[in-house]
């Protein structure tokens, strides 16, 4: 196991949606590397936050350009690439 193995399974280590084996080689790897267990902390902290928050509201311009740019970006896919 290394550090981008570590990266690539984060989201199924935090979920617990990992077979044994892996789960075990990721803890092992989690024991000896600090940066990836800063990672892994990190990223379940800043998942508890979010899940725990209320939403902002966004303010009606950013709404707009949100909006704007999500239809901008959907004609483009439907119309495919110009050539």
């Amino acid at each position: 196991m290394n550090c981008k193995s570590i990266v690539k399974e984060i989201s199924n280590y935090l979920e617990e949606a990992l077979e044994p084996s892996l789960k075990t080689s990721i803890e092992k790897h989690l024991e000896n590397c600090e940066d990836c267990r800063v990672v892994v902390d990190t990223t379940r902290q800043t998942i508890q936050i979010f899940c725990n928050s209320e939403p902002a509201p966004l303010p009606e311009d950013t709404r707009v350009r949100l909006r704007d740019a999500l239809f901008k970006h959907l004609n483009k896919l439907r119309t495919g690439p110009r050539v």
